[in-house]
Formats: structure tokens, C-alpha cells, sequence
């Protein structure tokens, strides 16, 4: 188009528009393409990410468990996908006794109080009721062995990680920012320079509205725009941790209610081809060793679609 130039809007983190442009343009045929070698992207089938992740986890509990060492994992929420999980553990009758779990965020109210395990939303709830519950009793971990960021424990959450060896393996999906569990680009408690923001752990960050208005869309909160149902705030890991695990995959899968409507295939380039930045924080596996994983849908090129509107 031409005729009509504009700066992007202040509230967006990145703004370089060359930056954006050219990302903008990759192509389906070009986005598996990265100079890092160890940044593995890879375009699947829609139907293939969540056996992709679930088998990962299912084969390093097991692998874990037949050479008699711990397995350590930082997850995220997508909470039905963890039944599926479950349902493998327990036709294979395989003990998770040395299974230890971080949740790796976590919501907080407007004074930085951590949501409870009580609270159905909160993101223990439903790791507890999606796995830990479907887990047959004598196959699950310790419960003291399934952590979570709590207001007690969250300035020294990171840590307890780093002391128990680190993550060997840390999965995740950006979110509409580039967020990396809640690692917000536009957080004040995330401000540094690269070297200084890789370095952070866990702490309390102020929700970017981005992703207030990405979980308004969520199932648990109705699916409907409700801003106001979702906290201002939450507890979160810091790059330190992604960068302290051992193995770490990113999925690139949602879209709006299984439509190909997807906020993920712009941000999902701009982590993958664009600068390494804390204003786009999942860039910072570009330069780690990743299993970088896209679905068709979120592959697709971005063009006009005249037919549609919403």
C-alpha cells in the first residue's frame, strides 16, 4: 500500500517499522530458515504440537525414571493438554516419584498477592486438576514436588529452580507481545539492557494490556473480552531460568477457537527472524538451543483477506 504512512501505535513495545515490515513478509516457504543451527524451526501439522509435547515429556519422566535420576520441568498452562499426559503415565504404570514440576507463572491481584491454588483460575488449580488429580495415586510425585510462584515464595522462586539443578527441559509459547511465561516486554520490573534483563529471575511484573486482552479471550474467562475479569498482575520466572534449562521447546499453535484467526502468526516470526530483544522476549531463543515448533495454520503468509472481517 502507499499513500499513507503512520508510526505504530506507543503502546506497542516494538516499534521498529523496517524491522516489523520485513518480518511481516516471510513467506511459508522461508520461515524454517535461521542462521543459528541449534534454533530449530519447524513447520507441523496442526494436529501434530500437542502429541509432539506430550510425547517429549512423557519420554524424558520415563527416560528419568529408568536411569534412576531426577527430570525437572518449567510448563506453562495449556491445562487439558496435561490429561493426555496423565493418560499415558498411567497405562504405562510409570512411577513420577522423581518428578519435580515449576509452574512457571502465575496471576497476582493489584498489589502483587498470588492468586491461591484454592482459586479456580490460578494456573496450579488446574495443573493439579488437569494432572496431578488423573494421576493413578501410587504413580504421582510428592505433592511437595509440584512447585508454584506464590507471594511467599516468588523472590526466591528462580532460585529454588537453580538449586535443584536447574530445568532439564523448559516449554513454552509466546504470547501476543512476545511474552515468555509472564516475562512482559512493556513490564517496569523487566527494564534493563540485554545483558542486565537475561540475568533476572522471578519476580512480580504488571501485565501488559496485550495480554490482558489475549486472556480475556481464554475459555477460563468466558471467551468473551471480559478485561476486568482478568488480574492486573502475576508472578512469573525471568530469563534466567529459560536460560539456566537444560532443553527448551516453543509451540506455536493458537489460534481462535480452532478458526485460522491467529494473533501468533505475526508474533511468531518477530521472535523467530526478528532482533534479539527484551522488547520481544521470546527472541532470546534464537541464540539457545531450541526445538522451535510452528504449526501450518501459524505458518501461513500474512496477507489481506477482503472476505473476512473479524
Amino acid at each position: 500500500m502507499s499513500g499513507f504512512e503512520f508510526e505504530p501505535s506507543s503502546w506497542i513495545p516494538f516499534r521498529d517499522k523496517e524491522v516489523l515490515k520485513r518480518v511481516r513478509a516471510i513467506q511459508r516457504e522461508e520461515i524454517e530458515q535461521h542462521p543459528n543451527p541449534e534454533f530449530k524451526i519447524r513447520v507441523i501439522p496442526d494436529s501434530m504440537m500437542e502429541w509432539i509435547w506430550v510425547s517429549d515429556m512423557f519420554a524424558r519422566i520415563r527416560e528419568a525414571r529408568q536411569s534412576g535420576d531426577r527430570v525437572t520441568f518449567i510448563l506453562p498452562n495449556p491445562a487439558h493438554t496435561y490429561k493426555h499426559l496423565a493418560h499415558l503415565i498411567n497405562r504405562c504404570q510409570l512411577s513420577c516419584d522423581h518428578l519435580h514440576v515449576f509452574i512457571m507463572d502465575e496471576y497476582a491481584d493489584e498489589d502483587g498477592r498470588v492468586a491461591p491454588e484454592s482459586w479456580p483460575l490460578s494456573f496450579m488449580y488446574a495443573f493439579k486438576t488437569f494432572f496431578y488429580k488423573e494421576l493413578e495415586p501410587a504413580l504421582r510425585p510428592p505433592e511437595e514436588q509440584i512447585h508454584g510462584p506464590t507471594t511467599e515464595n516468588i523472590r526466591d522462586y528462580g532460585r529454588r529452580i537453580a538449586d535443584i539443578g536447574g530445568a532439564d527441559a523448559c516449554y513454552s509459547g509466546p504470547g501476543w507481545t512476545g511474552h515468555l511465561a509472564f516475562i512482559e516486554p512493556d513490564a517496569p520490573e523487566f527494564e534493563g539492557d540485554l545483558e542486565t534483563w537475561k540475568g533476572m529471575s522471578s519476580r512480580i511484573v504488571t501485565l501488559s494490556p496485550f495480554t490482558i486482552a489475549q486472556n480475556s479471550l481464554h475459555g477460563f474467562f468466558g471467551m468473551s473480552g471480559d478485561l476486568g475479569a482478568v488480574p492486573p498482575r502475576a508472578a512469573t520466572i525471568g530469563p534466567a531460568e529459560v536460560i539456566g534449562a537444560q532443553y527448551r521447546m516453543d509451540m506455536n499453535a493458537l489460534t481462535t477457537d480452532g478458526t485460522n484467526v491467529s494473533w501468533q502468526r505475526f508474533i511468531c516470526r518477530l521472535v523467530s527472524h526478528g532482533p534479539v530483544t527484551p522488547l520481544v522476549p521470546t527472541s532470546i531463543l534464537q541464540t539457545l538451543p531450541t526445538d522451535y515448533y510452528i504449526t501450518e495454520t501459524i505458518a501461513m503468509n500474512i496477507e489481506p483477506f477482503w472476505d473476512k472481517a473479524y
